[in-house]
């Protein structure tokens, strides 16, 4: 009788001791399974969270009709194969925080390597010596200061080539980012006003750089320093004026910078329905108001995510800047194709994160009518963690049976 006892108090203390033990190991095999390592699915930090809404205008019906092609701007982007990013940095416009998230923010197999002290840092693909990024912080300005669309779908081919022998084609996709034009033309009287000329830009077009005829200084001297506002607009020549239209457009269309070629009406028409095309074709394009939303839709056009979030500025020197009305319109008439165009991409734009946004509910809800066991990626996953609980409902009641 004793010996039973015993027995049985040994049973009763085993079982005692394996019961924390089991449900410590159902616990953890819960987080995991609802918490996957590497996903996005938990986030116990407010301040990880990507707010969506922060930057969002009110509601307007779209003037621009789109296709679903225009809409879907996902690309399989193979970094290790012989696809090149090309970024297409416009002054003014928040590229340079841009073009550092593209080399410093990005998770990636093989990051950037930035070296303390060094501007640009080296973007290979994983275990190659070949660049996946184009861009000012990884290959510097290799076809010029600030190189337009005229001149990098005409140099960057050429200069990949001479950097890597490569027998495939490479595919390049190009992006870029705009500004409004009233805060971005504000912006860079500003910086020019500080000292800043970008005089050694190249301009290439066809083949050469304009004459001075064809592109006159505005000022006399090694910078315009201390401009004033209405000097800044009263120069007929100042490339300020449409900077955006002038750098997304295929120049050669309308004889680069001779003005004389066509009216100064036809030649305005052929420049913005050039950039209006080409910005619609190319992979990616973010706004600078519109921050979260611009990680948001290069993340899912590349299947690329960045490892902080992006952030919104407003108090710029251009937003510090007392306008009155007159002056305003002034800077609105001196860039009425900029405005257009614009108009035209925050349309796109913000159509392209609906859709976009759309199509992952639509993903995540046919997931989990399909796969309700599967494990959930997706933030808000109240749905997959009850049939999880059912699992372990079921596990509980055949482990107290064991026992």
């Amino acid at each position: 009788t004793h010996l039973n006892s015993g027995r049985n108090h040994k049973d009763i203390s085993s079982k005692l001791i394996l019961v924390p033990i089991l449900a410590v190991l159902f616990v953890t095999i819960g987080y995991q399974y609802i918490c996957p390592a590497g996903s996005n699915s938990c986030h116990f930090k407010t301040e990880d969270k990507l707010n969506l809404e922060d930057d969002s205008p009110p509601k307007l019906p779209s003037k621009f009709n789109f296709t679903e092609r225009d809409l879907d701007r996902h690309v399989e982007f193979n970094m290790k194969g012989d696809d090149v990013i090309v970024f297409l940095h416009i002054q003014k416009t928040g590229g340079t925080t841009f073009g550092r998230h593209l080399v410093r923010n990005i998770r990636l197999e093989q990051p950037c390597e930035c070296k303390p002290g060094q501007k640009k840092c080296t973007c290979h693909r994983p275990g190659k010596e070949e660049s996946w990024l184009f861009s000012r912080f990884s290959t510097g300005w290799s076809c010029g200061l600030h190189a337009d669309w005229t001149e990098l779908t005409n140099c960057v081919p050429v200069i990949m080539d001479k950097k890597e022998a490569q027998r495939n084609k490479r595919n390049f996709y190009y992006i870029t980012m705009l500004r409004d034009p009233v805060s971005r033309y504000l912006s860079e009287w500003k910086h020019v006003q500080r000292g800043a000329t970008w005089k050694t830009a190249l301009h290439m077009c066809d083949g050469r750089s304009p004459t001075q005829d064809e592109l006159p200084t505005c000022y006399s001297g090694d910078d315009w320093s201390g401009v004033t506002l209405t000097e800044f607009m009263n120069c007929p020549s100042n490339l300020a004026n449409n900077r955006q239209v002038r750098m997304l457009a295929d120049l050669s269309l309308v004889g680069c910078y001779n003005l004389s070629s066509m009216n100064e009406s036809q030649r305005n028409h052929i420049l913005l329905s050039s950039a209006m095309s080409n910005l619609k074709n190319m992979a990616f394009y973010g706004l600078t108001e519109f921050q979260r939303k611009t990680q948001y839709l290069f993340e899912r056009t590349f299947s690329l995510r960045f490892i902080s979030a992006f952030t919104q500025i407003n108090s710029t020197r251009a937003a510090n800047v007392d306008l009155s009305e007159p002056v305003r319109r002034r800077i609105e008439e001196l860039n009425f194709l900029d405005v257009q165009l614009y108009e035209y991409a925050k349309d796109l734009f913000l159509q392209r994160f609906q859709f976009t946004r759309q199509r992952e509910h639509q993903e995540v809800r046919l997931k989990r009518k399909h796969f309700p066991f599967e494990r959930c990626s997706y933030r808000g996953t109240n749905g997959c963690m009850s049939h999880f609980y059912i699992i372990l409902t079921i596990g509980y009641i055949n482990f107290q049976r064991i026992l």
